[in-house]
């Protein structure tokens, strides 16, 4: 009887060694995966650590480079958009009848994503406006494509919260500002893949391409509420200036000086009235709103005014050689003819004034 319990005690001895042996070992495996430096946070990944060799893949896939993002851009275009054919303005309606009330007008050179299709008419979605529009005043596919890169600019949007833009495509480079996250920016050229050119204030710097998304930029549609307010206020405007007041054209001459020094601040005064003439240019013409506010905040037609820069400019130092120009070109002066467009000069056929191409 006392072997048998010596033996069992033995035995109990034995067990409870291992029970501490596998103990520590727990606690120790424990605190190593407790520090594991996940390259991902979320509750599957600490579960489950073989998940994130099955996942890597699919990240990587998403990672695409700029090159492909141009091209996914560009047969999004081809498949989704849709753009205005006509000479002045189209009708958007909120039904596919003639007779239906009208919600908007999509403006020469102006587009919209295409929703559906049906008898003939086509819903789209330009800026804040959505309805309907008749197919035979409209383009699609590679046309609209087409018409699109003639009128529109791609800009850079970014996927993290600020990103530096550089003299040159390097990282040791020297750093003209900062581009935020609300921010655009006009995208100019492919360098490499890792770097893209962009207009920054005037001046062409450089971002690295890991963290921008493209996107291509044209004009949109305005609501039939925007129109009606904007008719208000220049019935309002005549009405004060029939007293005497000069009040509201005295803000229109700053906000144009305001907008031209954005985009030509650092061009030749001839420029910076070419950019004016553009507005009044636009002003003039049934394809587009009837004021100098109307045209510079019209649904993505200027991007410093889409970014707030303009008001900033505006509420602060607008300098005096782009109010000269501003009241030039409101005053009938152009250096640019007719010409409703401009962009960077390199990649259209137009009027070359400097760095700008106008047509």
């Amino acid at each position: 009887m006392n072997r048998r319990n010596r033996l069992l005690e033995t035995v109990a001895g034995i067990f409870f060694i291992l029970l501490i042996f596998l103990a520590e070992e727990i606690t120790v495996q424990a605190s190593e995966k407790e520090g594991y430096d996940f390259s991902c946070s979320g509750v599957a990944e600490v579960l489950n650590p073989s998940a994130l060799s099955s996942e890597e893949p699919a990240r990587e896939q998403e990672q695409l480079n700029i090159n492909e993002k141009f091209q996914a851009e560009k047969a999004r275009m081809e498949e989704e958009l849709a753009m205005a054919n006509v000479q002045n303005a189209l009708n958007i309606r909120a039904q596919a009848d003639e007779k239906s009330a009208k919600v908007g007008l999509l403006y020469k050179d102006c587009g919209g994503t295409i929703l559906e299709r049906e008898n003939g008419w086509t819903k789209i979605r330009s800026g804040n406006v959505t309805g309907w529009a008749k197919d035979e005043y409209l383009l699609f596919g590679e046309d609209a494509k087409k018409m699109a890169e003639d009128v529109g600019n791609w800009i850079v949007t970014l996927d993290v919260e600020a990103v530096r833009v550089r003299m040159e495509p390097r990282e040791d480079a020297g750093v003209y500002g900062l581009i935020a996250y609300e921010d655009s920016v006009e995208f100019i050229d492919i360098i490499n893949s890792g770097w893209i050119s962009v207009d920054y204030d005037g001046e062409e710097g450089y971002v690295n391409t890991n963290y921008i998304n493209v996107k291509f930029h044209i004009d949109e549609a305005e609501s039939m509420e925007v129109i009606r307010a904007r008719e208000r206020e220049e019935a309002e405007r005549k009405r004060k200036a029939n007293r005497g007041a000069v009040a509201a054209d005295a803000d229109e001459l700053r906000l144009l000086g305001a907008l031209i020094y954005c985009e030509a601040g650092n061009q030749s005064y001839e420029g910076m009235l070419g950019v004016g003439a553009v507005v009044m240019n636009r002003v003039k013409s049934g394809a587009y709103p009837n004021t100098i506010h109307s045209v510079i905040y019209a649904s993505g037609q200027f991007t410093p005014a889409m970014t707030g820069k303009v008001a900033r400019v505006y509420e602060g130092n607008v300098p005096d050689l782009c109010m000269q120009a501003a009241q030039a070109a409101i005053n009938g002066e152009t250096t640019v003819g007719d010409a409703t467009h401009f962009r960077r000069a390199g990649k259209r056929e137009g009027y070359v004034l400097g760095d700008h191409v106008f047509w």
